[in-house]
């Protein structure tokens, strides 16, 4: 029997890991090896990419801004690459908030933090829409990553995983897995006081739950976000759990 393990060790990038053996609906189990998350895939190793081939990853999308996927960028052979924006809106209010001579302090971090997952909800939906088309053409592996893959990569894992049917307990424990594994960049230290870097580098519960609440507030359900927003019928939530999921037991 194959023992699997989520998180994959690579040199080049600490949070990338599997999304695979997740109960989901129907007690059927979500598959190994096929779907994948992580932080930017730029500073990978000719070893790392040779873990990867072994993986067999064939699609990898890019949910970093434009200006962060051109400053890192990267190609991995035999990988489709396909990029989805999301432009990083915490930096940048952080750098307004410098100019204007205003305290960036650990409160303040978490409510932009907060404002920034609800504006996943608001402002981002067509890229998670477009994700999940990528994910319903086929079930080749495929890893989706932003920079620190905490974030936009976080709330895209919980958006898949909840669509699959895993409890919502059992999907923020993996969001928050990103506080044990991901290594921020030794050049932010000393950048803002340590509280701070801590709020922004690191994930916290309350992130995630705001963009769900606002999924909540905004569209009334989350199926009816999936449904109206994400363009996830009945029969692409079947086509989802026939990719991604285990076959029943005895099937």
């Amino acid at each position: 029997m194959t023992v699997f393990t989520r998180s994959v060790a690579l040199s080049g990038a600490s949070n990338f890991r599997d999304l695979g053996g997740y109960a989901a609906q129907g007690g059927r189990l979500v598959r190994w090896r096929r779907l994948f998350r992580s932080d930017h895939l730029a500073a990978l190793t000719a070893q790392d990419a040779q873990a990867l081939a072994a993986l067999g990853l064939a699609r990898a999308v890019d949910l970093r801004g434009q200006l962060e996927s051109a400053a890192q960028s990267y190609s991995l052979a035999a990988v489709h690459y396909h990029a989805l924006p999301i432009e990083p809106t915490v930096v940048q209010r952080a750098k307004e908030m410098a100019q204007a001579g205003q305290q960036m302090t650990a409160p303040v971090a978490r409510h932009l933090m907060e404002d920034t997952y609800r504006a996943f909800v608001s402002d981002n939906t067509p890229q998670f829409a477009a994700l999940f088309a990528h994910l319903l053409e086929e079930d080749t592996p495929l890893v989706f990553h932003c920079t620190a893959g905490k974030d936009r990569t976080g709330f895209a894992a919980a958006l898949i995983l909840r669509t699959l049917g895993v409890p919502e307990d059992v999907v923020m424990q993996d969001y928050l897995l990103t506080n044990g594994l991901y290594r921020r960049p030794q050049a932010v230290q000393g950048s803002a006081p340590q509280e701070v870097l801590d709020v922004i580098w690191q994930v916290q519960a309350g992130f995630l739950q705001a963009a769900f609440d606002a999924v909540e507030r905004d569209h009334g359900s989350l199926a009816r976000y999936l449904t109206q927003q994400l363009r996830l019928d009945d029969a692409a939530r079947e086509r989802l759990a026939q990719l991604y999921l285990q076959p029943p037991a005895g099937a």
